[in-house]
């Protein structure tokens, strides 16, 4: 079957392309930018790409002969205060693109919506529903409550929260009532109802054999990891203290901290099993998916992550191509250079950059610059990176944003998302001579990013030429 698959480069879309491939599906990815779908060769090889985004208006010309689409596109990251329009926008959209194809059936992932009294994420998926099912196509939605996998929001916060604090004073809404689900029972569910008649113009939830608070969440982490863990509630914590809480101790950005604090107040259970029985299907219960993901952690074999998506910076509009040029005029160079004995060895130890391996120069100075990038309301260093080994453009690696990454021409280009008064680049190439470069480009905004600049020089200067001779040596 031919198979539209929307949010190719999200955490499920990811993760469900290759399944897809398996099961011999003809698949057309829609992205933004065909660029950053960060799959490999032989992948990309097997399918086709078609760019388009939603929230435009641009012609696209979609295939025809499409049997079957997937709509992946949330935009609960990107806002706090529209993102239900954007996304009843971006519902539209597909469904006037939609119109002149064939297709016949329409899988929406959406939330379980059993409250009466709905957080406004929960309302806009619900609106989204609405939106899909007026249309002339088949609609199959599968709702699904907390989603427990590697590189997951949900998973990655819990990871987060119970990995650093051993004692927490937590809000009332750690008493919320959910049913989490493992990753790979979402994907069975997703796969399985492809063209499956009586899947169609049908809602289920999905969810994990266990109902547990946010706080029997934390305890059964913990018990897992075999960490120690009190926890202390406090009913006076306000949602924007709670949304702080979330935003300094995890990897959160702020607009998703509000958000997910706003749909932690509501109940996510149900007792409908209707297609957890059709299709014979018992899924994990939450702490085998604890352990499954972190064998994936520990295997580096994390397909997706959610702060890989741009909103989980400051590219939520801004198109990532206009930053691969890096400019020269009216911007402030630090070049350093060395003679390098094994390039491949040299690249390999670029390609690991950040994340657990560090800066291999005053890895400290860089934590302070990341905790000051987050009290000023930046990403800070506590992103990471998805994979240890692994880079592709797009990709988020601490408080930077991964703009180049080309192994067979020796060269990684990176763009800063941290708070700073202008526009930062960090490029590192090596030459048919065996040289490393080594550049840090900065375009100051005025005055104040003059003085930033200059202020920052004493500590350039020694960092940038600890990093250059450590990544130099063989």
């Amino acid at each position: 079957m031919k198979i539209l698959l929307t949010g190719a480069n999200g955490y499920i879309g990811m993760r469900l392309l290759p399944l897809l491939l398996n099961q011999n599906h003809d698949i057309v990815c829609a992205v933004r930018d065909k660029k950053r779908l960060s799959v490999d060769k032989s992948i990309k090889s097997r399918i086709d790409i078609v760019e388009v985004d939603f929230l435009e208006d641009k012609p696209v010309n979609l295939p025809e002969d499409i049997d079957v689409a997937y709509y992946l596109i949330h935009s609960m990251s990107s806002s706090t205060t529209d993102f239900d329009d954007l996304e009843a926008r971006a519902a539209k959209r597909f469904v006037e693109l939609l119109k002149p194809t064939n297709v016949k059936q329409v899988i929406y992932l959406s939330g379980i919506v059993n409250q009466k009294e709905l957080s406004k994420h929960l309302q806009s998926r619900k609106q989204v529903e609405h939106i899909l099912s007026e249309a002339t196509f088949a609609l199959t939605v599968i709702r699904a409550g907390i989603i427990v996998g590697s590189g997951s929001a949900s998973f990655e916060i819990l990871r987060d929260l119970c990995e650093k604090l051993p004692i927490m004073i937590t809000p009332k809404w750690v008493n919320t009532k959910s049913q989490p689900i493992a990753i790979r029972d979402v994907l069975f569910y997703l796969t399985n109802v492809i063209n499956r008649k009586d899947c169609y113009n049908q809602a289920y939830d999905v969810a994990g054999p266990d109902t547990m608070t946010y706080k029997d969440m934390m305890k059964a982490y913990a018990e897992v990891r075999e960490l120690p863990l009190n926890i202390i509630n406090v009913p006076v914590m306000t949602p924007k203290l709670s949304s702080y809480w979330l935003y300094f101790v995890t990897a959160t950005s702020y607009k998703l901290a509000q958000n997910l604090v706003d749909s932690m107040k509501v109940d996510v259970t149900t007792q409908d099993y209707r297609l957890q029985e059709k299709l014979n299907h018992k899924p994990l219960n939450y702490k085998k998916a604890i352990r499954l993901a972190f064998d994936k952690i520990e295997q580096n074999q994390v397909i997706s992550s959610w702060k890989d998506s741009k909103v989980s910076g400051r590219f939520s509009k801004d198109d990532l191509n206009r930053f691969v040029k890096v400019p020269k005029f009216g911007c402030l160079i630090d070049h350093q250079s060395a003679k390098v004995d094994n390039p491949q060895k040299t690249i390999d130890k670029i390609w690991e950059i950040g994340g657990k391996t560090g800066w291999y120069y005053a890895n400290t100075l860089w934590k302070i610059r990341g905790f000051i990038d987050k009290v000023f309301g930046g990403v800070g260093l506590r992103r990471g990176r998805t994979n240890t080994s692994t880079i592709n453009p797009g990709d988020a690696l601490d408080f930077w944003r991964v703009i180049l990454a080309d192994k067979d021409e020796k060269r990684l280009l990176l763009f800063a998302e941290m708070k700073v008064p202008g526009e930062a680049w960090l490029e590192f190439y090596i030459d048919e001579d065996h040289i490393l470069h080594q550049n840090a480009t900065f375009r100051p905004r005025g005055l104040k990013g003059r003085l930033y600049w200059y202020s920052m020089l004493p500590f350039h200067y020694f960092i940038f030429a600890g990093m250059l001779n450590r990544l130099a040596k063989p």
